[in-house]
């Protein structure tokens, strides 16, 4: 079979992707305290609120949004990237999740 023959083969080909999310692989508390370390670390507000969403909507939105108090839109919106939570939000998220936030010298 020639080179062409072969191209034209894989061009017939139906190739499909699915929808990658991280929401449905943050299921292990390590891997979760990994991905906020990494963002904790790196003062990384963007990365923090990904996670964040992410862990959320693995939870469920509108039942974490209830526990907060907030819509599930406002909770959406809060934690999108052009959203700023307030510092309790994310605090009480913490909680919710499960998680606390933890200080520590730098270079520690």
């Amino acid at each position: 079979m020639r080179r062409s023959d072969n191209m034209k083969a894989l061009v017939k080909e139906k190739i499909t992707f699915s929808d990658w999310d991280i929401a449905d692989t943050l299921n292990d508390k390590e891997d979760i305290v990994a991905c906020l370390e990494v963002a904790l670390a790196e003062s990384n507000i963007k990365f923090l609120f990904e996670i964040l969403d992410a862990l959320a909507r693995s939870k469920g939105m509108t039942k974490i949004a209830k526990e907060l108090g907030v819509t599930r839109e406002g909770l959406y919106k809060s934690l999108s990237p052009a959203g700023h939570p307030s510092f309790e939000t994310v605090l009480k998220l913490f909680d919710i999740l499960g998680l606390r936030l933890k200080a520590e010298p730098k270079g520690a």
